[in-house]
């Protein structure tokens, strides 16, 4: 399914939608309701899920480069070997969301909520961390450098990485 580029009516319905492997790249869906959605290896770079509800969504896979995912609700969602490189994930609440082995990499996660995330054998290299709140994550074996950790609002009880990246 294509769907590149174009613009989805705000605040549209598509909880529990099957949208595996589709082409989402560019699309407007601010405001969506994806919450359980399967977006398994869907290609969402550079999409607009600015205010999105994606909690409980598959992810896993997925292409989110670039995308903008500013105050997105994406509570216990699988986000398992996603990209989320350059993502803008500004404000947003991943509470115990899966980012196993997840591609971060220039992502801004300024002010969004990670407590109970799995960030294990995530790679957050270059990722804006001020006022993230790491509470009770596990970044065990995550590439992040102490610097980056130093400006997280909260490590309390987070599993940290035994070799952290120096800068």
């Amino acid at each position: 399914m294509k769907l590149r580029g174009h613009s989805i009516e705000p605040a549209a319905d598509l909880s529990g939608v099957n949208l595996s492997g589709a082409d989402l790249s560019d699309t407007d869906l601010n405001k969506a309701d994806l919450s359980d959605a399967d977006l398994s290896s869907a290609d969402l770079s550079s999409a607009n899920l600015a205010d999105a509800d994606l909690s409980g969504a598959d992810l896993s896979w997925a292409s989110l480069n670039w995308a903008n995912l500013k105050r997105a609700f994406l509570s216990g969602a699988n986000l398992t070997r996603a990209d989320l490189s350059g993502a803008d994930l500004t404000g947003a609440d991943l509470t115990g969301a899966d980012l196993s082995g997840a591609v971060l990499s220039g992502a801004n996660l300024s002010g969004a909520i990670l407590s109970g995330v799995d960030l294990s054998g995530a790679d957050l290299i270059e990722a804006n961390l001020h006022g993230a709140d790491l509470r009770q994550a596990d970044l065990s074996g995550a590439r992040v450098t102490t610097e980056q950790l130093a400006q997280a609002r909260s490590l309390r009880r987070a599993t940290l990485p035994a070799h952290p990246v120096h800068a």
